[in-house]
């Protein structure tokens, strides 16, 4: 339709977020901190880590790559990337391919108001020893933290990373 004058009339803006990813905007941005992981069956480490969640306004989904490096010299460490499928019901859907080989199909939920995301695994893929991880993501006072927990065929469920990260 053409607006007096001949002229096409404004079009409106594009959302800044698709509406299903609105709720987990609080994730969208580029993160960076320090972590530390611990196993009964390795040494304890310190790592920094780099978090990208980004997203197209005309797609329901997250892109997520993450990588790390040794704290003390900065030597690349592990890398992996996925995608993030939140629904309006409050459940989220993440697949995720790790720089070691391995795969993960998760669920789970979050909580927008909370600024939380709970993930439990449903598949992990090409792992002869890992059986289970979880993922717990959280936003606080603008700093994300996570706690990511691990079974292998040798060990129940524990703690295996956390870090804390902050917007770059």
């Amino acid at each position: 339709m053409e607006a007096a004058g001949g002229a096409t009339p404004p079009q409106p803006p594009a959302p800044a977020t698709h509406p299903v990813v609105a709720p987990l905007a609080f994730l969208l941005e580029k993160w960076r901190g320090e972590g530390e992981g611990s196993f009964p069956t390795i040494s304890s480490f310190r790592y920094g880590e780099e978090l990208l969640f980004s997203h197209h306004p005309s797609k329901p989904v997250i892109s997520y790559t993450q990588r790390t490096w040794k704290a003390a010299s900065g030597e690349p460490m592990h890398a992996e990337s996925g995608y993030w499928r939140p629904r309006p019901d409050g459940s989220i859907e993440v697949v995720i391919a790790q720089s070691t080989g391995l795969s993960e199909v998760q669920k789970g939920s979050y909580d927008a108001e909370k600024k939380t995301v709970t993930l439990q695994s449903e598949l992990v893929g090409n792992a002869s020893k890992v059986k289970q991880i979880t993922r717990a993501f959280q936003v606080v006072d603008g700093e994300l933290s996570y706690v990511v927990q691990m079974a292998t065929v040798t060990t129940s469920l524990q703690p295996h990373l956390k870090a804390l990260l902050k917007k770059i």
